[in-house]
């Protein structure tokens, strides 16, 4: 057998060891079947657990601006549930910045308060109140600034981490609440909640991983639970959604002639 063939790795197998599991679960496997080995289980699930909690936190919020940019509306959208969300990931942020973390730590944290700050300001934009907008990215960099400095005592970081969750859970049964009260989710993307379904779904794994069946993984399923009810509410409100685009299409057309 030639050398060089031996020193090549097959592409799936390269894929499978450099993001789910080491090489010994790839032997458990794919060469011994063993399939129900119960530690590589583990690893992997972690592995793919890890992943959902990276989507549910960089990329969730970007087809959300996407679909606010591409249909010129932010109806449906609830302001306070993205100011909640945004709120929760700063404390995170700004914990992790104060206790001097590295920066590859929690950078996904950074790139995703900046898209939620832009989706904020997006929100206000639509509504023609640009300069609300304006004003309050303004005041939100002047509490983070004031959040990472020395001048807010460590105790409050700490505790305002703790509870981030809390904010989370409420900002999404917020949105879940406007749902309901307007009959129909707007503009609010399919593909960012489910995304942030699955992140959720990745932190309780984690959390029950780490500290068992505590107070953190009651509050993380309940926050999984909110994301689940708005992907109940879009698709029960599916052809509402439909009918309502298709007469803003109309208006916007009827304006144009």
């Amino acid at each position: 057998m030639d050398t060089s063939d031996q020193g090549t790795m097959p592409p799936l197998k390269d894929f499978l060891l450099t993001f789910f599991m080491p090489e010994k679960c790839y032997d458990h496997f794919f060469i011994y079947f063993n399939f129900m080995h119960v530690p590589c289980l583990k690893i992997v699930l972690s592995k793919i657990m890890g992943i959902f909690i990276l989507m549910g936190i960089v990329i969730a919020p970007l087809p959300q601006i996407c679909k606010v940019l591409w249909s010129g509306s932010s109806n449906g959208l609830c302001l306070a549930s993205v100011f909640l969300e945004l709120l929760a990931i700063s404390t995170h942020a700004a914990f992790c910045y104060t206790q001097n973390f590295p920066i590859g730590a929690w950078g996904e944290s950074l790139f995703a308060l900046i898209q939620i700050a832009v989706l904020a300001l997006l929100i206000q934009h639509y509504r023609g109140k640009t300069i609300k907008g304006i004003y309050f990215l303004a005041l939100y960099c002047g509490f983070m600034f004031l959040l990472a400095s020395p001048l807010t005592p460590v105790s409050v970081v700490w505790t305002l981490h703790d509870w981030n969750v809390l904010l989370v859970i409420a900002g999404r049964f917020f949105q879940a609440g406007s749902n309901f009260k307007c009959g129909h989710t707007g503009q609010l993307s399919a593909l960012s909640v489910f995304l942030d379904f699955l992140g959720s779904l990745g932190r309780i794994f984690s959390s029950l991983q780490v500290t068992g069946l505590s107070l953190s993984s009651q509050m993380h399923a309940l926050a999984c639970c909110g994301s689940g009810v708005m992907l109940a509410q879009i698709l029960m409100y599916w052809n509402k959604c439909m009918t309502n685009r298709e007469k803003e299409g109309q208006v916007q057309k009827d304006k144009a002639e």
